[in-house]
Parts: C-alpha cells; sequence; structure tokens
C-alpha cells in the first residue's frame, strides 16, 4: 500500500505532460512530422523523471498522436481517422480470437453497408456509377482468378464507401479489409464461388443504378449473408471454444 501514493503520483504527472502535448498539436503548436521536444527538454519543462517523460511518451504513441521508434526521436502524427484505426486495431485483433468478437464485428461491417448501398442508391452521381461499373467489370474478368478476384471485389466494396464522400467510412473501410483479410485469406476460393458473388455485385450494382434502396439493401444483406455462411466455418476452425 505504502509504494502505491509514487505510483499515482508518477501517473498524474505523465498526465500532464500527454495533456500539455496533445494540445500543442491540435492547435498546430506541434506539427505533422514535427520532432516531440527532446526528453532532456520535457523534463525541465515539466520538472519530471526521464522515467515519467517516458510513460507519457508511451501514452502519447498508444494514442497515435506520435510515432515512436528506437534510437530516432518521436515525431508528430496527423491527426486522421487512420490514426484512430491505427490506435484500435489492436484491440479489434484480440477480438479475433473470439468467435462472438468475429461475428460481432462482421455483424458491423453488415450495418454499416447496409446504409451505404441505400446512401448509394439515392444519391450516387454519374461518376460514382462509372466507378461503381468499372469496378464491377474488373470482377467479372477476375473469376477464373481467385487471387485478382478478391482484390477486385474489396475494390468493389471500396466503392460503396466512397460515394458517400466522407473520409470515416473510407478509412472504416481499410479497418475492416485488414482484421478480416487475415480471415478472408485462408477460405478455400473456386471460380464457381466467385461467380456467385460476382452476380450478387451484378444485383446490388443494379439496384443503384435504378434508384431502389430497398432493391439495393435486399441484395447487399443476402449477399454478405451467404458469404458469412461460408467462411465462418474458417473463421472459427482453429477457435477451441467456436
Amino acid at each position: 500500500m505504502e509504494n502505491e501514493e509514487p505510483i499515482r503520483k508518477s501517473a498524474r504527472a505523465a498526465d500532464a505532460i500527454v495533456d500539455a502535448i496533445e494540445t500543442r498539436i491540435a492547435s498546430g503548436a506541434l506539427k505533422d512530422g514535427a520532432p516531440l521536444p527532446a526528453e532532456r527538454s520535457l523534463m525541465e519543462e515539466f520538472g519530471a523523471s526521464r522515467t515519467v517523460v517516458r510513460e507519457a511518451i508511451t501514452a502519447l504513441s498508444n494514442r497515435g498522436l506520435i510515432e515512436a521508434r528506437p534510437r530516432f526521436r518521436p515525431v508528430v502524427r496527423r491527426i486522421g481517422y487512420d490514426s484512430v484505426l491505427d490506435t484500435t486495431s489492436p484491440v479489434i485483433k484480440r477480438l479475433l480470437h473470439d468467435p462472438v468478437g468475429v461475428r460481432n464485428l462482421y455483424k458491423a461491417r453488415v450495418f454499416v453497408e447496409r446504409l451505404l448501398v441505400r446512401d448509394a442508391a439515392t444519391g450516387a452521381n454519374r461518376e460514382d456509377i462509372r466507378r461503381l461499373k468499372e469496378k464491377l467489370a474488373e470482377n467479372g474478368e477476375a473469376i477464373d482468378n481467385s487471387e485478382r478476384f478478391y482484390q477486385t471485389d474489396v475494390a468493389f466494396h471500396r466503392v460503396l464507401y466512397e460515394i458517400a464522400d466522407n473520409p470515416v467510412f473510407t478509412a472504416t473501410h481499410e479497418g475492416f479489409v485488414s482484421w478480416l483479410a487475415p480471415q478472408w485469406e485462408r477460405m478455400e476460393r473456386l471460380p464457381e464461388r466467385n461467380r456467385r458473388n460476382f452476380a450478387a455485385h451484378e444485383q446490388i450494382y443494379t439496384a443503384i443504378l435504378e434508384r431502389d434502396p430497398d432493391a439495393a439493401e435486399a441484395a447487399l444483406v443476402r449477399h454478405l449473408d451467404a458469404a458469412w455462411d461460408f467462411v465462418s466455418s474458417t473463421f472459427f476452425a482453429d477457435m477451441p471454444d467456436a
């Protein structure tokens, strides 16, 4: 018990440094790519020990606010949606070791894409439709090449995220791809399965082209439900609690 007070004081001191540095980054006083002040300078400025300063640097790195590398001065990272995803990725990846966590993450993807296809059906412009059609064509051309088909499948779905013209959604797509790709890559891919997925993409595209949000959502849900049925056994194969 008698050691707890020094630990609490150390944590509070580190938090004060973190708050000060975070404020400088948010205000632009410390810009993207700028080096963090040297440890000695931070020690003098805040009257803190080297241990406390290093705790603060670790906390800033865990929040995605700086990039810390061995033997190099930490540098400020651009505050963006990708930084948030980088910070949360370790947590998400731990969830992927649990069947319930995998299912919940996939359900989150379905929920997001249901909204996106409805938005695309009502709001996609001519250029959006052109890009979606282009990715659909590339997907169809890759049916007999499963590795290429997977890449074009990802690209087709990415356009759905891009149509919303919101960086939150495009960053979220990158997160879903990076989190789920290791499991996706383990499943058996066959041209017949690729053809069914392509047909589902065609249905989604047609509903968007015809400005029918209900049909677009229904096609998307059928597609992702079928995909889940096909790959869930792969997700759970190595999970003892499945």
